[in-house]
């Protein structure tokens, strides 16, 4: 191989590398929001970052959002079986409670059935704001709509939720 070739390889290989060790613990997390089994998890992080690896451009890597979207059309693409996990459900009533300790099993129920309310966009805006931690514009970029619409759907979902779980009153929901 040239100096040239294995000097793009190397640039592909650092570039890779900055990718995976930033964006890794992320991508696990989210996928970790839906699969329950550790060994699925990583499998699905494996195919996303191969994925990733493979349409690698070193001069113009790929970000947390893109890596999210793919990690969104494998999940998609799963036999059919998609479950909330608790620590997702834990994550969303301590976003709207306020509260930090784990919830009681009958208030997760309760959270559980609250996200039954909302509509599948409210419902992945709140995910992706408390499970994913991500803020207005990244979830903006990453559903491709417009911040001030993903800021109102947010709002009118943490309405919904107090509602649900009698917390009016109890937290700004500036999101």
């Amino acid at each position: 191989m040239s100096a040239r070739g294995e000097n793009r390889e190397t640039q592909r290989d650092e570039a890779f590398t900055r990718l995976f060790d930033a964006n890794w613990a992320a991508v696990r997390h989210h996928v970790e929001g839906v699969v329950e089994d550790p060994a699925e998890v990583t499998e699905i992080v494996s195919e996303i970052f191969l994925l990733a690896w493979s349409r690698l451009v070193p001069t113009k890597p790929m970000d947390r959002i893109w890596l999210i979207r793919a990690a969104d059309r494998v999940l998609g693409g799963r036999s059919g079986r998609s479950t909330l996990r608790r620590t997702a459900i834990d994550a969303v009533h301590g976003g709207v409670s306020g509260e930090k300790d784990p919830p009681a099993l009958a208030t997760r129920a309760r959270v559980l059935a609250a996200l039954g309310v909302l509509t599948g966009r409210e419902r992945r805006i709140i995910m992706l704001t408390y499970w994913d931690g991500l803020a207005v514009g990244e979830i903006a970029e990453l559903l491709r709509s417009p911040r001030l619409r993903v800021r109102k759907t947010l709002s009118r979902a943490q309405a919904k939720l107090c509602a649900e779980l009698g917390l009016e009153g109890r937290r700004d929901h500036d999101g």
